[in-house]
């Protein structure tokens, strides 16, 4: 009977001590889970700042250009619509879409400046040129923080035992990364 008794105890105490790691090992996913997310949503938060002060740099790269430029207008109009898409893009997916669009359109913009010499030689034109690179330049370390971000909850989220926890408590990979436009990906036509 004290064998049997020990045995039990021995039992229960086994199962007590697997329960509570099972249970340190939830609250800790769970825990980590929401930072990283909340690492992800920062990160994205900060991409989408940079991508508003471009959007806001924009109208007057374009008013100064059209000083220069009257008859340019599909270029004028691509931009508009294009930062308009941004501007009323939802979600990461719809912001990298619809970024990926004024990037061409920007491309376009800035294209211009070859076919007119007195436009570069502008003071204005080159202050904002000056700002659109500084920005471009946050864009891309915001971008690059936000995809390592993503990269580290989307780990996270399908290593054992964190897939499982994941999955209980409704965690799922996200798979919006940022990547290069096509316009991005084109080599530039350079001529001397």
């Amino acid at each position: 009977m004290r064998r049997g008794l020990v045995i039990l105890l021995a039992v229960v105490a086994v199962f007590v001590i697997v329960g509570l790691f099972v249970y340190g090992s939830f609250v800790s996913a769970q825990h980590q889970l929401v930072a990283k997310q909340e690492v992800v949503s920062a990160s994205w938060s900060e991409v989408n700042n940079q991508l508003q002060r471009r959007a806001d740099l924009i109208p007057n790269l374009v008013a100064t250009v059209k000083g220069f430029t009257k008859e340019e207008s599909t270029v004028f109009g691509d931009i508009a619509n294009a930062r308009a898409g941004l501007l009323n893009a939802r979600g990461p997916q719809g912001k990298i879409e619809a970024n990926g669009r004024l990037d061409s359109a920007l491309g376009r913009l800035l294209m211009l400046t070859e076919n007119y010499p007195q436009l570069r030689s502008s003071d204005q034109f080159m202050r904002l040129q000056d700002e659109l690179s500084g920005t471009e330049n946050r864009i891309s370390v915001s971008r690059r923080r936000y995809n390592e971000s993503l990269r580290d909850y989307n780990t996270f989220v399908r290593e054992f035992p964190n897939s499982i926890w994941a999955g209980m408590l409704g965690f799922h990979t996200n798979d919006a990364y940022f990547e290069a436009s096509e316009a991005a990906k084109t080599v530039p036509n350079v001529k001397f």
